[in-house]
């Protein structure tokens, strides 16, 4: 059977904890129309997120790590 190929546009959006447990993802709203937004809601987007769970299975997948 050949290997599984990564996803490289999955791999470009998500990364693993140091665990290997959760997957990383970005904040989305972050990129435009920030004059409205508050600077604390800014801020809160550059915190880091995590995928959740019933998303998780897909997303290993692609990375090829499920």
């Amino acid at each position: 059977m050949p290997k599984m190929k990564t996803h490289k546009g999955t791999a470009k959006r998500f990364k693993l904890t140091g665990s290997g447990k959760k997957i990383k993802r970005a904040n989305a709203f972050k990129s435009h129309i920030l004059e409205k937004k508050s600077p604390k809601r800014k801020r809160a987007f550059t915190s880091p997120s995590f995928v959740h769970k019933s998303d998780e299975k897909v997303i290993r997948k692609q990375l090829g790590i499920g």
